[in-house]
């Protein structure tokens, strides 16, 4: 189950990526934005052996992406799942609600099943960026709502993180050094990857 917007070429999609690794993968996408849906339609190719789906449906009504007839027909949720909330959850203004979405999300998938998000944040700016970032939220010309470094540990609860655990993104690129990686403040997003016990 992915929660994610389809990319326009060149930059491989989830499902690519995935059955490439796995053929037989099965990839559902999920996003109420329209024009998604219309890119989505037009790249969504799956390999011969798995399966691609894209459902248009909110985020924020996990029982009703839970309940849909294509996500059920696409997924064996008795089999473990990879959900990946990468780049949304920060669209979520209330982070209590971005939380519960995540449970219950979670709370449908078997033990062994992976989260993989990422959110925003402001832990690493200084006080005159966050203060900017905060002014334009307050004033609706950015839609990015961040989260803390123990807001977003809330999505793992009761999960067993994989290392290297919560951090910017960028640690997330072990094939580059460490000096070659843009610093924490200029990536500004937690990325965290935990498995369901």
């Amino acid at each position: 189950m992915v929660a994610v917007g389809v990319r326009a070429k060149p930059h491989p999609n989830t499902h690519e990526i995935a059955q490439r690794r796995v053929p037989h993968a099965r990839v559902v996408y999920v996003d109420n934005d329209p024009m998604v849906s219309a890119h989505a339609r037009a790249l969504l190719t799956s390999s011969p052996e798995g399966v691609t789906r894209y459902l248009e449906a909110d985020l924020r009504d996990p029982r009703g992406i839970l309940g849909h007839p294509q996500l059920k027909e696409a997924l064996d949720l008795d089999r473990p799942v990879a959900l990946v909330l990468i780049a949304v959850l920060h669209f979520i203004p209330d982070h209590e609600q971005a939380r519960d979405v995540v449970r219950q999300l979670l709370s449908a998938l078997p033990s062994g099943s992976y989260l993989a998000a990422s959110n925003f944040t402001l832990d690493y700016s200084d006080r005159e960026t966050a203060a900017v970032a905060r002014q334009m939220i307050a004033q609706g010309r950015s839609d990015a709502h961040p989260r803390t470094r123990a807001e977003f540990a809330e999505y793992f609860t009761g999960l067993g993180l994989i290392g290297p655990g919560i951090v910017p993104v960028s640690e997330w690129l072990p094939e580059v050094p460490a000096h070659q990686r843009p610093p924490a403040d200029q990536v500004a997003i937690y990325g965290a990857v935990g498995r369901k016990p």
